[in-house]
């Protein structure tokens, strides 16, 4: 049986007002974040996602920022309850390492409360050094 779901990194395939709902309303790192600043964020990221076969309907979305030499960061990675266990993280996952692995990075960082079973999977670990990286966070 084929696979019923495709990856892209095209960001015109992005659904910008699904992914902002998902994030604003259904992650626990973006609450409340506005839509100009979901689309701000779009704009100046690598996108990429997972779509259904049959419908063409986004199931999963992840962002890259970076500089495209030395670092990168993955975030707001989502996807959607419904499909969750049916290998579509990994698809997405599988992608965006596919995607970064030419740029030769020296360092992929991400955060996670609840998946860090799929990203060991591509290669993640804790932080060597936990005490030499710092945050500087707003209110």
């Amino acid at each position: 049986m084929a696979n019923p779901y495709f990856f892209s990194n095209e960001r015109h395939k992005i659904d910008r007002p699904l992914v902002h709902q998902w994030l604003s309303e259904a992650s626990y790192w973006a609450v409340g974040r506005p839509r100009s600043v979901q689309d701000a964020a779009i704009d100046a990221s690598r996108n990429y996602g997972v779509w259904r076969e049959d419908s063409g309907e986004q199931v999963a979305y992840a962002r890259v920022v970076t500089d495209g030499v030395t670092f990168a960061w993955l975030c707001d990675v989502f996807v959607v309850p419904e499909v969750r266990g049916a290998g579509v993280g990994k698809m997405l996952m599988a992608g965006v390492i596919s995607d970064l692995e030419p740029l030769g990075l020296r360092r992929t960082l991400l955060a996670t409360a609840d998946a860090h079973g799929l990203y060991e999977q591509y290669g993640f670990s804790e932080l060597p050094v936990p005490s030499q990286f710092m945050a500087r966070m707003r209110s």
